[in-house]
Formats: structure tokens, sequence, C-alpha cells
């Protein structure tokens, strides 16, 4: 799905579609959250305020082999006489590492300047490895920053409002839970990844997560540049250590034009999960 605003030479928003409505994976589920709803049967719904003050173009393309068989969609709008100069404009972008690099953060938003509000994060992650994921720490580097973000949480789970994992214990074993909440949520878990528990679980299907964490009460404003990351790190019994899964991303925000044109989107057969 593309979308472009008034005169812009490249797109504004450049996402596969079921991930810009937080359904990573190839794979549905459902959200209620304040800006994205995704209701029975693949209703996919967005209440992002999208301004533009002469024109918006808004494409879907489809890469699939096959014809599509049935498609129907509403774009409701306004029109108004004048906007305000303080306007900003819409922005989504995807990214994708089908192995992250150890000991680098991850990237999920760069190569943004101007002005702006960055307003919520899509994660989709695959675990490749065993044990504990979630220990990575969310990082917004704001108004050149460098070595140092200004803004540096403690943890992916504490990240998307969990806390101490998202696990119940059921009969000594540690379940995990999804949830749907406004502004934070972890709607999709694939399956139990049984390694865990029994190394010897010959299954060859990483188990998948996906999650979303709007910054709209609590919005990140930024007045030169932005840039977001995700540390890869894990903890085991050993402790702390790096690793290497396959995630994706979408960095929702709004800025000032003009804008960075954003890097190729990778082709079909390479956003296709594993």
């Amino acid at each position: 799905m593309r979308m472009s605003w008034d005169d812009a030479k490249s797109p504004a928003v450049e996402v596969p579609l079921g991930d810009f409505f937080c359904c990573g994976f190839g794979k549905e589920c459902y959200i209620n959250s304040y800006p994205i709803v995704v209701a029975p049967s693949r209703g996919l719904n967005s209440y992002f305020s999208m301004p533009f003050r002469k024109k918006a173009r808004i494409e879907l393309v489809s890469q699939h082999k096959n014809v599509i068989p049935a498609f129907f969609y509403q774009i409701d709008y306004c029109l108004y006489d004048t906007l305000p100069d303080t306007m900003l404009y819409f922005f989504a972008k995807w990214n994708r590492e089908s192995v992250t690099v150890k000991k680098k953060d991850y990237t999920i938003l760069d190569n943004v300047y101007g002005k702006g509000i960055y307003v919520g994060t899509y994660l989709a992650l695959q675990t490749l490895e065993r044990y504990w994921w979630g220990e990575g720490e969310v990082k917004f580097y704001l108004d050149g920053d460098e070595e140092y973000p200004t803004i540096c949480g403690t943890g992916t789970e504490d990240y998307f409002g969990g806390a101490w994992s998202f696990t119940r214990t059921e009969n000594g074993v540690a379940k995990e839970q999804t949830y749907c909440t406004p502004f934070m949520g972890y709607p999709y878990y694939s399956r139990e990844d049984d390694t865990v528990y029994n190394p010897y679980h010959m299954n060859d299907t990483p188990t998948e997560r996906g999650f979303y964490r709007w910054h709209i009460l609590d919005p990140i404003l930024f007045d030169e540049d932005i840039r977001v990351t995700i540390q890869q790190i894990g903890v085991c019994h050993k402790g702390l250590f790096e690793r290497q899964d396959d995630v994706s991303s979408v960095a929702y925000w709004y800025q000032s034009e003009p804008h960075q044109p954003f890097p190729k989107l990778l082709s079909k057969e390479e956003r296709w999960p594993r």
C-alpha cells in the first residue's frame, strides 16, 4: 500500500497491506486499538488523520500471481478552506531483517529529517533462537543524538506495556498471553515455543509474535531528525546474550515536507515469512 500527498515525488507510506494494519506474517489477527481496528472477517480499518493541501493518492498494488477475487474500500475525508501552517503529513515505513546482526541494533526508523511527531510502532518478531527474547531496549535518537539516545527503554516487553514477560504459569509451565488495548497490544502469537521446554521437539516452524504501541497520548516530538532502534538481546540461565532473529516493523509518524525518499522496498520473495 502506497500513499502520496500533494506534490511529493516519492510516497509517504509504503508498507505491505497486512503489516500496516498490524497483521504481519501474512496472517490475520484481530486488533482493537485506537487508530487501527481489524475486525472479522479481514476488515482492515485505520483512523489515522492524513491531511493534505491539494491532493492525495492512495494505491494498493497486488503482486499476487492470481487475480484477487474481491476487494472493497471506503475513504472518508473533509474539505477545508484553509489548513494551519503547522500541518504535518502522515508517514509509515516498513523494514525487515530476516536475520539480525549480533551486537547491532535493529533499525525501526532512520533517515528522517525535519520537524515531526513519532506516533507508533508495529513489531513482527519471528524468534530463531531459544530462550527469552525480550530484553532489547527501544531507543529514540532525537535532534542530533549520536552515541546516546534521548529516550531509552528498559526492554521489549516494557515498551509494549507488559512486565516480567507476558506469561502466566499453568502447572509449573509459563504460558504467554496476548492482549489488545487502545494504545498497546500483543495481539498475535502463533504457537507455544516447544523447544524452550522440550529441546528435542522437532518442530521447524519458529514462533511468530506481533506487537503494537501507539504514542498518541505520549507523542515523541522532534525538531530536526529522528532515529528509532531496538536491541537484539535475550536472557537465559547464563544471563543476557546477543540474539539473532527475524524482525520486521512499521514506523508511523508525522513530519513536515520535504522528506527523504525511502529505500527500495524488498521484493515479494524477500518479504515472505519463513
